[in-house]
């Protein structure tokens, strides 16, 4: 592209709020500089209280590049750290990447373009889900597939057009100010959230399956079944704070999650008859498995029906268990205007 056309392209501020990310952070933030993005790009780096290695390697980063610096953010919280990383950045486009997301080439230019041509406040594409162990392959095959996330076009694809929400996305700065960032009640569901009330104020969100960001799924089951709790967990809370927000697609985890224990109560304490429940969600995982695991390992294939169950009834635990008290603290909760939220200094 000549410099001409490079000059008229906006400039972007990638944030990225990262918390004990060692193992995906360098690669992280060398996927965002080799975008070859014709225009001015900075990667504002907001650094939670980590345990390992994460704030050495961003001191590399930052010392290695220019374009490349770092904010605090002292309690670690995701929608925070993305206020901090806001706050601290200074161009029209932002571009929100997590430390373990992988942009694929072209994708920053395809997203500034297709927020001019779609007037949309919000472009975003595909959490494209890759392993790196056994256990990954299996956790990226059930997040990639319509058993395991119902028809999510972020997960599983899908034609391009207007969406609730889209994975990480791509924002006009205006709109971010507008509406006062992220609201750093929501450990969890932030983007969703986001969405909701950028969609209530008018404006576009855009999904596209052109973007893509390759994700490292959590590395065990403990780590899975805590992350898709907290996804049930704090989408319970969504739908108390944005009365009319719920959607059929978030209750069927919970709906397997109460016909399964149901079920396997009623059997014991009633009649065998009530088994034919659980049994038949047994069967619908493995049969699942069956289906979608066609070129995994062997192991992997075996993992598949595990990271279906864990998934599934994680989230439907976090979402029947959701205390009201949570979703009372954040509604009751009065957060400063929407200029204040990101004009604190960091």
């Amino acid at each position: 592209m000549n410099t001409k056309a490079a000059e008229e392209l906006p400039a972007v501020s990638v944030i990225m709020p990262v918390l004990n990310e060692e193992r995906h952070l360098r690669t992280a933030v060398r996927r965002i500089l080799d975008q070859e993005y014709p225009g001015p790009i900075e990667v504002v780096i907001a650094l939670g209280p980590s345990t390992d290695r994460t704030a050495e390697i961003a001191a590399e980063l930052v010392a290695e590049d220019g374009r490349v610096r770092t904010v605090e953010n002292p309690t670690g919280r995701t929608p925070a750290g993305l206020n901090a990383a806001i706050r601290g950045s200074r161009h029209p486009i932002v571009v929100r990447v997590d430390g373990h997301g992988l942009l694929t080439p072209g994708y920053i230019t395809t997203a500034v373009r297709l927020l001019g041509e779609m007037d949309a406040a919000n472009v975003g594409g595909i959490m494209h889900a890759e392993g790196e162990t056994e256990w990954e392959n299996a956790v990226a095959t059930a997040m990639t597939s319509k058993i395991g996330v119902g028809n999510a076009a972020f997960h599983t694809g899908g034609l391009a057009g207007p969406a609730d929400t889209v994975y990480l996305g791509v924002f006009r700065r205006e709109v971010l100010e507008k509406l006062g960032g992220y609201n750093e009640e929501f450990i969890r569901a932030q983007d969703w959230e986001l969405n909701y009330r950028i969609r209530q104020d008018g404006g576009l969100v855009w999904f596209t399956p052109q973007l893509k960001v390759t994700y490292r799924p959590r590395p065990s089951v403990r780590a899975l079944a805590k992350q898709y709790k907290d996804y049930g967990r704090w989408r319970r809370v969504v739908t108390r704070y944005h009365r009319g927000s719920v959607n059929l697609r978030y209750l069927a985890p919970p709906t397997a999650l109460a016909a399964v224990v149901l079920g396997l109560v009623l059997g014991v304490a009633v009649h065998p008859g009530f088994l034919t429940v659980p049994g038949a969600y047994l069967l619908g995982i493995l049969g699942g498995a069956a289906v979608e695991g066609r070129g995994l390992s062997f192991k992997a294939r075996t993992l598949l029906p595990v990271a279906f169950a864990t998934m599934h009834l994680s989230w439907g635990f976090g979402f029947l268990t959701s205390p009201r008290s949570l979703a009372r603290r954040v509604i009751a909760s009065v957060g400063p205007s929407s200029k204040d939220v990101l004009s604190k200094t960091s």
